[in-house]
């Protein structure tokens, strides 16, 4: 038990530190893709601005908003942060902290109720801003997460295994069907709210989005689950689609996926709304279907 427990501390502070460091990345390339040098200044190379911006952020004074669902609105933040941390117990390591035979159907759980952190933040605030932001990305995210679905079921049929571990260990199934990575990273960044498809803080139209009423601690929390999220499915795209048998291999494979994120944010402009609902339900969804009938019929005949 106090094994198990050791196992997910320090499972989490790794995630929080891999976290903490990425938002500094993130904000070193956007700056030399911007022509400009991005954090310096504090520590070396600006090393430490991660740290320095948890503790402002923890440390300013926390508001809560008049006539506002007090308990839900700080609850909701936690809970996302729960959640995001929860899906990096599917890790594959040898030193597992829970070894699961069907973990994918685990993440199918959590990652749906991702929808309720959106959807809780925004109506709790009790402002018009908020709810209309978490509309929207609650569509976005309920919409993605059927495609997301279907995606990845065709890597755990070509598998056999709906286990993680096992499946880091087996033949990349982007190699059979090349154009299912493309789809899946698209799905990813519509799934994890990120550019292009940030709908869910498009700060032109929607001034922040659903977290607008949201400041200090609260909105590091929200901001902590996202990024987590992102990390979490450049492991799972690593695992189910390009497949690693080197813990080093794994590691590369996993950054430079996260490395795509950054440069898709810093590369491509906001998608219309509209199209990408129409993306998801008239293009990748019809080719996941057709993809998991396809090779259910080839099986059988």
């Amino acid at each position: 038990m106090y094994l198990f427990i050791m196992k997910a501390v320090i499972l989490c502070l790794c995630v929080l530190l891999a976290v903490a460091f990425f938002t500094l990345l993130e904000r070193k390339v956007l700056g030399y893709m911007q022509i400009r040098k991005g954090p310096n200044k504090v520590g070396i190379w600006g090393i430490v601005q991660p740290l320095a911006d948890a503790l402002k952020l923890f440390i300013k004074e926390k508001v809560l908003l008049y006539m506002s669902n007090n308990l839900l609105f700080i609850f909701t933040p936690m809970l996302g942060f729960f959640v995001s941390l929860s899906l990096w117990n599917l890790a594959p390591s040898n030193m597992m902290v829970n070894y699961m035979i069907f973990g994918l159907l685990l993440f199918f759980c959590l990652t749906g109720l991702n929808v309720y952190t959106t959807a809780l933040a925004g109506w709790s605030s009790n402002s018009l801003y908020a709810f209309l932001g978490a509309i929207r990305a609650s569509a976005q995210s309920i919409s993605y997460e059927v495609s997301l679905v279907m995606l990845l079921l065709f890597p755990a049929l070509v598998s056999s295994s709906m286990c993680w571990f096992s499946a880091l260990h087996t033949p990349p199934s982007s190699l059979l069907v090349f154009p299912l990575l493309a789809i899946w990273f698209a799905s990813s960044l519509a799934e994890t709210n990120r550019a292009p498809f940030d709908f869910a803080e498009g700060e032109s139209e929607l001034v922040s989005g659903f977290n607008v009423e949201y400041e200090g601690g609260l909105f590091a929390l929200l901001f902590l689950a996202e990024y987590t999220s992102i990390i979490f499915m450049s492991m799972a795209t690593t695992v189910w689609f390009l497949s690693s048998w080197f813990t080093i291999d794994f590691v590369l494979i996993t950054l430079m996926i996260c490395i795509w994120f950054l440069f898709a944010r810093g590369v491509y402009p906001r998608y219309r709304y509209d199209l990408l609902m129409m993306l998801c339900w008239k293009s990748y969804l019809p080719f996941a279907i057709s993809l998991l009938l396809y090779f259910c019929f080839s099986i059988m005949f």
